[in-house]
């Protein structure tokens, strides 16, 4: 005994003169930095180092009248401190930011000091702050605490056996939380790879550990043996008790020698004795189970599984016939068992009336809301729907009429043909359907005349022949051309056909050409069987579309509709 002591005195003055010139590198980080480093070394449970960069950020951060860093430094400090004063460091936090506006506050006092509750196994008191965190997380709306006290309660869950609550919810945060740090997301990859342990979803398990295991091995030994303890688990799930011994002993060992807390010590020997139990052999089984209820003495942190413990150390002595002991274990598990039980009891009623059913009644709302919007939705559509059904109802019926007028304008077209009156006639007959079929207008009085009067009736004459030889029909005709025709002038041609046509040349070459088109398509089948584009160039068109706007303004009803009116005619 007296040479571990002075072992410890040993390693304590080796300790402080390493932590001497640590202090003396410290100087050269900025507060950033000395925050990174911190929450590095404890992530991978270096907990000395931390302690030493926390200690050396408070004193820096005082020193400097600094107080948003003396906040952290207080935060810092608490993490790896024993309870009381980890607590009287958080008490300091609360005071220093009772007025503060920041909307981390006070939600993050609360969340701090239920993981503390936590981990020294209060569990009453960590329910009732995280409750009070996730009420004031959700007055600030902030997404990152509302989810670390969401999580922290879906511990809890695992803790009274409600896995599949739990699981259900650290796998929304594992995969839906793009908010969450990498290290964050890590704590609930690794408690999600536990909670499938649990609820026996081995597949699923199987794959977390192995992700686990792969992301840790180079940068994260602590880590890594926290997933290899799993594999041991899983391991002695499937029965196969030697292999979960060697992944068992192997972790076991890496927390022990790493002085890592005491519940990663105690799950990795719980999980050893049971496999050295599972293979019969009795001796490790209870040496495992014997220094978990050693270390339980000394922490005085339970956990649930305690229970599978102490019923085969009663059972083992009992068979022994060690009376003595067998009487030692019975009052140490109904000692453990009232706490767990006290625990158990107050968690399993209150987490339900103050978290499961706030949610609940939140969750109906939202399923409310949520049904009122529907019907809304449903509403607004089917309104939209009758009015675009009135819509295409009144363009039918629109359609319908103006396809019926169509029809009666070339049914009357094709009377006019058939009867071999001249479409002129026609046209005057029809004068509300076709603006455009006039008749001529003498404008001798309106504009005044550059030709005389028997120029005028030499190009009159000449323009008789230039229709009767149907030259309109000539691709390329334009005014200089019929001109040329007509042996006069472009300038003489206009005024004649504006005089005593009524219209100007581009409507008097379509004019011609509709009538002609009017006239063959009603008599020639075989013009009639061409297609459109070939018959538009048979006209003079340039194309099949300037054809049938010419066809529509000159008549009144569309080339289609005429067409189809031929063919009744015609059966």
């Amino acid at each position: 005994m007296k040479a571990k002591f002075l072992f410890l005195i040993i390693l304590f003055s080796g300790v402080l003169l390493a932590q001497n010139n640590q202090i003396d590198t410290l100087k050269n980080y900025s507060f950033s930095d000395l925050e990174t480093k911190y929450y590095e070394y404890n992530s991978i449970d270096k907990i000395k180092d931390a302690s030493l960069i926390s200690y050396y950020y408070l004193q820096k951060a005082k020193r400097e009248k600094n107080n948003e860093k003396i906040v952290e430094g207080y935060v810092l400090m608490h993490f790896n401190e024993p309870f009381l004063n980890a607590l009287k460091y958080l008490d300091s936090v609360q005071s220093f930011t009772r007025d503060s506006k920041k909307e981390t506050y006070p939600a993050r006092i609360y969340l701090l000091r239920g993981n503390l509750y936590f981990r020294y196994d209060h569990q009453k008191e960590a329910l009732n702050n995280y409750i009070l965190g996730l009420k004031y997380a959700k007055e600030k709306r902030n997404k990152r605490q509302i989810a670390f006290a969401e999580i922290s309660i879906a511990y809890l869950n695992n803790y009274i056996g409600k896995h599949y609550e739990a699981a259900k919810k650290l796998k929304y945060y594992l995969y839906n939380a793009p908010y969450l740090s990498e290290s964050e997301l890590a704590d609930i990859h690794l408690n999600l790879t536990s909670t499938y342990l649990d609820i026996q979803k081995m597949d699923s398990a199987k794959v977390l550990i192995g992700e686990g295991l792969r992301s840790s091995k180079q940068n994260n030994i602590y880590r890594y043996n926290q997933y290899l303890s799993l594999l041991g688990l899983y391991n002695l799930k499937l029965k196969n008790y030697q292999i979960a011994i060697d992944n068992l002993e192997q972790s076991k060992k890496y927390f022990i020698d790493e002085q890592s807390n005491a519940l990663s010590i105690n799950y990795s020997t719980l999980y050893l004795g049971q496999s050295y139990a599972g293979l019969g052999k009795k001796e490790k089984a209870i040496k495992n189970f014997i220094a978990i209820d050693s270390t339980v003495q000394k922490t005085n942190n339970t956990f649930p599984e305690l229970r599978e413990v102490y019923p085969y150390l009663i059972e083992y002595y009992k068979d022994k016939n060690d009376k003595e002991k067998q009487l030692y274990y019975i009052d140490r598990f109904l000692k453990i068992d009232k706490k767990l039980d006290s625990q158990f009891r107050y968690i399993s009623r209150e987490l339900p009336r103050r978290y499961d059913a706030p949610n609940l009644i939140k969750e109906k709302e939202n399923i409310i809301n949520e049904l009122e919007n529907k019907k809304i939705i449903l509403y607004v559509s089917i309104c939209t729907l009758i009015l675009i059904l009135l819509l295409l109802g009144y363009l039918y019926f629109k359609s319908k009429k103006s396809e019926k007028k169509h029809r009666k304008i070339a049914q009357d077209l094709l009377k006019s043909v058939y009867k071999n009156s001249d479409i002129q006639n026609y046209k005057g007959e029809h004068q509300d359907t076709s603006s455009n079929l006039v008749q001529f207008e003498n404008t001798d009085y309106k504009i005044i005349r550059v030709t005389s009067e028997e120029v005028a009736q030499n190009i009159l004459k000449e323009l008789d022949i230039f229709e009767a030889k149907e030259l309109f029909v000539q691709k390329g005709t334009t005014l200089s051309s019929v001109a040329k025709k007509v042996k006069t002038n472009s300038r003489y041609l206009s005024e004649i056909i504006n005089i005593y046509k009524g219209k100007n040349f581009a409507t008097y070459l379509n004019d011609l050409r509709i009538d002609y088109a009017i006239t063959r398509l009603a008599n020639d089948r075989k013009f009639r069987s061409y297609k459109i584009p070939f018959i538009a160039e048979e006209l003079g068109y340039n194309n099949d579309q300037a054809f049938a706007l010419a066809f529509k303004k000159r008549t009144g009803t569309t080339l289609s509709i005429y067409l189809k009116e031929i063919e009744k005619t015609k059966v």
